[in-house]
């Protein structure tokens, strides 16, 4: 792929974040995206290959931007992740991963959009180019807390594998109205969600 810092990028990103996210893959037009973006056929072409690139890009740019945000929110305030369990890891990221949807809400749309490509052709090729599904790095983590002896005996470990790692990863389909995207109800909602999972299965100490 060509340079991406070219003129007119801005208002590109943008028709294809607006595209990407009322439409699927499939339908989305990549003809509407370059029209809105007031650029010509030529000058995308020159930069990308085609609408999978561009769709590639986008969801790359979008898993970076949340990322460099949550990482600088743990840089700027490291009280936050005070327990160091795999619950607590979860809910710290999950918190700073809200107050990302409710200040980024594009972005956040691209991700429950992706996540309905799931089956799709596109879906596995995103996740070989972008470097792998959040889930296997959650399995890694919930394997090592098993060995750890975290959770209590009567669950087989490929049970909480598979069952935590659908939860963990699956928060935003269970609170997604309107009045759940308020901040206070989000973080709410997080807590009692974690909690829940977390009292049912880890072994009292």
């Amino acid at each position: 792929m060509k340079d991406k810092s070219f003129e007119r990028r801005t208002e590109l990103l943008e028709a294809a974040l607006k595209e990407f996210t009322s439409r699927s893959y499939e339908d989305a037009s990549l003809n509407t995206v370059i029209k809105n973006a007031g650029i010509s056929k030529g000058t995308f072409y020159y930069h990308f290959t085609d609408k999978q690139a561009l769709y590639l890009y986008l969801l790359d740019s979008s898993v970076a931007k949340k990322w460099e945000y949550i990482n600088a929110s743990f840089t700027n305030d490291p009280t936050q992740e005070v327990d160091n369990s795999i619950f607590g890891k979860f809910k710290a990221q999950a918190r700073i991963a809200v107050e990302f949807a409710i200040k980024y809400p594009q972005y956040h749309e691209l991700s429950q959009m992706f996540a309905k490509e799931k089956g799709n052709p596109i879906y596995e090729v995103a996740l070989e180019k972008l470097g792998g599904d959040s889930e296997k790095f959650l399995a890694a983590m919930i394997e090592e807390e098993y060995k750890a002896g975290s959770f209590k005996e009567e669950y087989p470990q490929e049970f909480l594998v598979r069952t935590l790692s659908y939860l963990f990863t699956h928060f935003h389909e269970v609170f997604n109205q309107e009045e759940d995207f308020e901040l206070d109800n989000m973080l709410s909602h997080l807590d009692a969600y974690v909690n829940l999972i977390r009292f049912g299965i880890e072994k009292i100490k």
